[in-house]
């Protein structure tokens, strides 16, 4: 029967062994931003890991999976797309700079090795759904499951909003308001923040895993106020003309009607 520590230490084991390989690929690439791309297929690394390595019942322990992957793959494969052969993204251009040639092994600690020790506190509700607590799944799980997929839907559609926006050359340089853009000014982040609840909500369905709210408590501070929503809007309104305007007229995470300018 597997205990708690004992997945902790495999997760763990797994995603930093992961991320230091990675970490090699980027110093051949000169290229750090590699590591959103593997972001999600972190969470996907886990939630096997924990499938295999669990003793909760088997439909527990497989939509746990299933869900985590989905979104995973999802996220990972619409960054490559966006990402792969352009320039290594502004935060990872201003750490080289700042570090200067100390960046190569630094990259490994606060950037590689920061992200995998995130993606096993994150993960929490996913680890600790796949231990023996419970029966087969739920009303509870279910409800998780829908919650986690309005999530999905409403990130899948803001980005691919964005990325035709983006597309069509007449809207070089212009502010994103239209869609989903309208009602939240970053409906990505609001359906990372939505998954990662539905998530905790269906390792809620079995006893004793309350406190695995710290797993997306920590995803939504990270979205609010550290790597996503605040750090991108400081770069925004620097470089995008008309963002203060859509700050005032929109609301900043949570979705609402737009304000009058």
């Amino acid at each position: 029967m597997t205990d708690l520590p004992d997945l902790l230490a495999a997760n763990a084991a797994a995603v930093f062994g992961a991320m230091t390989l990675l970490w090699l690929v980027s110093l051949a690439l000169r290229d750090a931003g590699i590591v959103d791309i593997f972001w999600g297929l972190g969470f996907v690394l886990v939630a096997w890991v924990s499938y295999a390595l669990g003793d909760a019942p088997h439909d527990r322990r497989l939509l746990m999976a299933v869900l985590v992957s989905v979104w995973g793959s999802r996220l990972a494969g619409y960054l490559a797309w966006r990402n792969l052969g352009k320039e290594e993204d502004y935060r990872y251009r201003a750490m080289r700079k700042r570090h200067g040639g100390a960046w190569w092994w630094r990259s490994l600690v606060v950037v590689f090795w920061l992200q995998g020790l995130l993606m096993v506190v994150v993960s929490l509700p996913v680890q600790v759904n796949a231990l023996p607590a419970g029966d087969s799944l739920g009303p509870l799980a279910w409800i998780g499951a829908a919650v986690w997929a309005v999530g999905l839907g409403f990130e899948t559609v803001g980005d691919l909003q964005l990325a035709r926006f983006k597309a069509d050359p007449d809207n070089a340089g212009a502010v994103m308001d239209r869609g989903l853009w309208r009602y939240t000014r970053h409906p990505n982040y609001f359906g990372d923040f939505v998954v990662w609840w539905g998530l905790w909500l269906v390792a809620l369905d079995a006893p004793g895993t309350w406190w695995t709210a710290i797993g997306p408590i920590v995803m939504s501070v990270l979205l609010m106020k550290v790597s996503g929503k605040d750090l991108l809007e400081r770069s925004l309104k620097k470089r995008r003309a008309g963002y203060e305007d859509y700050v005032r007229r929109t609301n900043g995470f949570f979705p609402g009607p737009p304000r009058p300018s």
